[in-house]
């Protein structure tokens, strides 16, 4: 049986930090999925930080294809509403994502795998985040009041067994800029039903407006994933990082057009004062298909200059 890289269930994590990698050289690509798998061997942590690595999913799919799941595609065409609001693509060809209790270990690690591949790949994107009162977002609400618990989290993050790219999963990182004094300006019930949710304690109001954000993504209806958001950014430009994991690709492609408006003609109303600024899909594979990615270093994705 494989196993699912263990850094996705971690909870706990005060620090976090996330580097996106663009490949230098397309006909790298290979050396660079292989070098990154092979910035740790396949177990909970090194010194204290969780790290969790994925890739492309186009990428993967040529590197180890026999590891890959069917049918899951980059983060390649930007979503747009019918009210003109949009979500942008903004793909990589790989992501790193480290947590763990302090900043300054993090910092030495992430300093350490920027280095191993700064030959192979440069950093698109760096993005550092930290837990806000416990498990409260930054428009104060607490944030995924939906999560399954770590019983049964695996079922909604994981490829099933049996399935190419078993215990894999499929993440979906986008970083969301708030409007704060614009959300700072409504009164708390007007929050609330933005929200579908009380400020206080997180349960859903008797009647949601349809177009409050738990009506908008709501996992009875488009599935359940698991989700590891944190704040990021400082005092005057900040926000969430949304990091979702999935067995199914779909479930999250569907929420994201929901919220859009692109299935009821209706867009969330949270994304008026919150915006995306990124998106990017990411196949997270287990650490079983990590080893087969390092055995695969040779694969025809590496092409000398002379073929």
């Amino acid at each position: 049986m494989n196993t699912p890289q263990a850094g996705i269930f971690a909870l706990g994590t005060a620090s976090h930090a996330y580097l996106e990698f663009d490949v230098l050289d397309q006909r790298r690509g290979a050396t660079l999925v292989s070098t990154i798998s092979a910035l740790r061997e396949p177990r909970t942590t090194i010194g204290g930080v969780n790290l969790v690595v994925g890739f492309r999913p186009e990428l993967w799919s040529q590197v180890a294809p026999d590891h890959a799941p069917v049918g899951v595609h980059g983060f390649n065409t930007g979503l747009l509403g019918p009210d003109g609001f949009g979500m942008p693509a903004t793909q990589h060809d790989a992501v790193l994502w480290l947590s763990g209790s302090a900043y300054d270990v993090l910092f030495d690690v992430a300093h350490e795998a920027i280095t191993a591949v700064r030959e192979l790949a440069s950093v698109a994107e760096e993005t550092s985040s930290w837990a806000y009162r416990h498990d409260r977002d930054l428009t104060g609400f607490i944030d995924g009041s939906e999560n399954p618990s770590l019983i049964d989290a695996a079922d909604a993050a994981l490829i099933p067994e049996g399935q190419p790219g078993e215990r894999g999963s499929v993440l979906l990182l986008q970083k969301w800029k708030h409007e704060t004094t614009a959300w700072e300006c409504l009164p708390i019930d007007q929050q609330e039903r933005i929200m579908g949710r009380r400020k206080l304690d997180g349960v859903e109001l008797d009647e949601k407006p349809s177009d409050s954000h738990v009506a908008s993504t709501d996992q009875d209806q488009f599935g359940k994933i698991f989700r590891r958001n944190m704040p990021y950014g400082t005092v005057t430009d900040h926000g969430t990082m949304f990091v979702g994991f999935s067995a199914d690709q779909r479930r999250l492609s569907t929420m994201l057009e929901s919220m859009v408006g692109l299935r009821t003609g209706v867009r969330d109303a949270l994304t008026r004062y919150t915006r995306p600024i990124s998106g990017a899909y990411y196949f997270v594979p287990s650490t079983e298909g990590l080893r087969r990615s390092r055995q695969n270093a040779s694969s025809p994705v590496d092409r000398p200059d002379s073929e």
